[in-house]
């Protein structure tokens, strides 16, 4: 009950965690993204983005420079570094000093003058720094790479994002993680009841009628639920100071951030000792307590099916108006969705004792091992049922969640068009910056296989606001080829191409021989101005490939020498990276490099799949709640089966005085898991693809079945199984000890 507690607590508290990671990322940020740039004063501060990744870790950097006295100082700083000198993250600090951050000490060279406190940081393994900077101004202050404020936070916090099928899904895995463990509690509080039963039996025959047994019973359990929310609090701090310092799956928490709603947290010091009393006196409904044992031989009433089946059809019935509701459809009412939820998987705990019942009723003939175990499943059905509820639902839970995220995943990825094989990083070059140069640093950097350089930009057929575009790119002759299919090329060659992607063409610019075409010497629409360039006659037709972004561009390709030096400044250097995968670090070797080229602008890791970051969070809490819940479980079956065996003592003692094998008997007690888990599995894997489907179907996308997952998840609860069997057979080995008949 304890251990169901202090989940059941962590749970809670997990919204609270992840409100305030929200509150404390908008109360640090200092990027406008267009909003009216503040004029520069004595309270205002130029921040400039230098974040970085380092082993697919993302390392949160500012360049920070304050125009005055009473510049801003950001969240957790105490003050401003000068030139040369950064402050930082714990986790940063302790990176940098090891051997493990060797190559990004070469990134982050300057002195560390302190460290970020809690207020300014998202997690306890965040990596993140605020750097000294002198120039930003001249740079240019544009609200993006550099910023100018007079304060931090966010000029307009939003909430996260509101999209309904993600707000189903967070739903759903927090129902899902949840149900298992009122199951578990639910089973612990009925842990050593036939011992319970005696006890109750040797109180009757010093005097208690039936009623004082069943309050004595229900004080026991009430007792023993209040040991465990107290034993569960403190588990939760424990595990609470834990949170703060490990990391998993790249998220990070202060302990500071999980408490528990208070209202949450009083629900559950309520529901657990009321559901342990509850589930005592109806454990008790079927046994008769008297002065000299407890009766349980008479034939037990056979289980009736119908009010069973009213669970899970009462939670179709609650989720079937929202039935197409999609995205489109506004929110999903959230009671309607936990109730359904909630009914369908509790369907499965009602549901199994009776497929249980029903099918080992039918089982006979077979190995001596075989007829042992059935005998004993025969005789308590409800207690073998009992034991493998908790996996039942969650496996249930889990392959409906799985369904969920398969069907829905295309919705949440988008493929980048990036051909991964050419080339896996792109470098910017700043405005001004020698690409010539950038690139021979590139190629020498180690890891690098080849560095495709391009001049990039646009031509306009006129100087004026009505002019025609169309893209211009400047390489040499074998990065030219990466992009288009080139008759022949020399330097001084220049190219129309043909065959480009339909927007490209629609409206371009035309390209003719002695034509006129327009460049803009600067990005910036203050300091530029057009300078025309003369097509040249020579000027030959090349058709366009797909080039290492999935594009097919069009417009004009020029080696440099046909480009005039005064309009080289309207076109911006990208450099295409292509890597030796078998170094481990070559894409950190590459960000050093780019560190040196443009420290404002972090290289560009291309990947072939995109992912919202919303729905792999989602996805990332699913797994860590899983791995929380089935290691839960594994607990609880491990207590239930050492329990049974523990009240089976003298009887397992009396086979092997018997002559029956050990083999025999641990063959049993393995059989006695194996149906009624194979039973439930089948039960979990049918309500799983029920509620899987009318989820999908819901979320307005087409049920498609992912077998391979549906056979996993079942893999997953059957391999805790197995291996808690395998835990349990060392007691049964000694239990088997002829010691065992000794009685008093």
């Amino acid at each position: 009950v304890g251990l169901g507690v202090a989940l059941l607590l962590l749970t809670t508290a997990l919204p609270s965690a992840l409100e305030v990671r929200h509150q404390r990322g908008d109360a640090r940020s200092d990027i406008t993204y267009g909003k009216p740039t503040v004029q520069k004063g004595d309270n205002t501060l130029l921040s400039a983005s230098v974040s970085t990744t380092f082993r697919d870790t993302e390392v949160r950097g500012r360049e920070v420079e304050p125009e005055g006295p009473r510049a801003p100082l950001p969240p957790g700083v105490a003050k401003f570094p000068a030139v040369g000198e950064m402050v930082v993250s714990p986790k940063l600090k302790s990176l940098l000093e090891s051997d493990d951050g060797k190559l990004l000490r070469e990134r982050l060279p300057d002195r560390i003058v302190g460290t970020i406190g809690e207020s300014g940081l998202i997690g306890s393994h965040e990596l993140a720094f605020y750097r000294g900077a002198e120039g930003l101004a001249a740079q240019g202050v544009d609200g993006a790479r550099i910023t100018r404020i007079d304060r931090y936070g966010n000029p307009d916090p939003t909430d996260s994002d509101s999209d309904p099928v993600l707000v189903l899904l967070v739903l759903v895995v927090f129902v899902v993680l949840l149900m298992p463990v009122a199951v578990f509690i639910t089973a612990a509080v009925r842990f050593g009841g036939e011992r319970r039963d005696r006890r109750l039996a040797a109180l009757r025959l010093v005097g208690a009628d039936g009623r004082s047994t069943r309050r004595i019973a229900a004080g026991e359990a009430l007792a023993g639920a209040v040991l465990g929310l107290v034993l569960g609090a403190g588990f939760f701090l424990i595990g609470r100071e834990v949170a703060g310092s490990v990391e998993v799956f790249g998220q990070s928490v202060f302990p500071s951030y999980l408490n528990p709603s208070p209202l949450l947290a009083l629900l559950v010091a309520v529901a657990v000792p009321a559901a342990a009393v509850l589930v005592t006196l109806f454990a008790l409904r079927g046994v008769v307590i008297e002065p000299l044992g407890v009766v349980r031989t008479a034939k037990p009433a056979r289980r009736r099916l119908w009010w069973r089946l009213l669970l899970p059809l009462a939670g179709v019935a609650m989720l079937y108006p929202m039935v197409g509701q999609g995205r489109d459809g506004g929110d999903f009412n959230q009671y309607l969705v936990t109730g359904g939820v909630i009914l369908l998987l509790v369907g499965v705990t009602a549901l199994l004792p009776w497929i249980v019942e029903a099918v080992v009723a039918r089982l006979g003939a077979g190995a001596v091992s075989w007829q042992l175990a059935v005998r004993r499943l025969q005789l308590s059905s409800g207690t073998a049922a009992r034991m493998v509820n908790g996996i039942a639902v969650a496996v249930a839970g889990a392959i409906a969640l799985q369904m969920l995220f398969t069907g829905t995943d295309s919705a949440y990825s988008k493929d980048t068009g990036y051909d991964v094989s050419r080339a896996q990083m792109q470098v910017e070059v700043p405005e001004g910056g020698k690409l010539a140069d950038a690139a021979k640093a590139l190629a020498a950097t180690k890891g690098v296989m080849n560095a495709y350089a391009f001049q990039e930009g646009y031509v306009a057929d006129g100087p004026g606001d009505e002019a025609r575009w169309t893209r211009a790119t400047v390489a040499d002759c074998a990065t030219l080829r990466q992009v288009a299919a080139l008759p022949s090329c020399r330097e001084g060659d220049t190219f129309v191409v043909r065959g480009a992607d339909s927007d490209e063409e629609a409206g371009a610019a035309p390209v003719k021989a002695g034509g006129k075409l327009y460049f803009e010497t600067s990005e910036d629409p203050e300091r530029s101005k057009a300078v025309a360039w003369t097509v040249p006659k020579g000027i030959k037709a090349a058709r366009s490939v797909t080039d290492p972004t999935g594009y097919k561009r069009g417009g004009v390709l020029l080696t440099p020498s046909a480009l005039g030096s005064t309009a080289v400044p309207g076109v911006r250097g990208q450099i295409y990276v292509r890597l030796d995968e078998s170094l481990p670090d070559a894409r950190e070797y590459v960000r050093n490099t780019a560190a040196r080229i443009n420290p404002l602008e972090e290289p560009m890791n291309w990947v072939s799949v995109e992912r919202n970051k919303r729905y792999d969070s989602i996805r990332t809490g699913l797994f860590v709640g899983a791995v929380c819940v089935l290691a839960l479980i594994g607990a609880s079956l491990l207590v239930s089966q050492l329990e049974q065996l523990r009240e089976r003592r003298k009887l397992l003692s009396a086979l092997v005085a018997f002559g029956t094998r050990r083999r025999t008997l641990s063959l049993s007690v393995l059989w006695q898991t194996a149906i009624p888990i194979s039973l439930g599995l089948l039960l979990a894997s049918a309500v799983g693809l029920t509620l899987g489907a009318v989820l999908l179907r819901m979320t307005g996308t087409a049920v498609r079945v992912d077998w391979a997952s549906v056979l996993s998840m079942t893999g997953v609860g059957a391999g805790v199984v197995l291996v808690v069997t395998l835990l349990s057979l060392p007691p049964l080995l000694r239990l088997m000890r002829p010691d065992g008949l000794r009685t008093e």
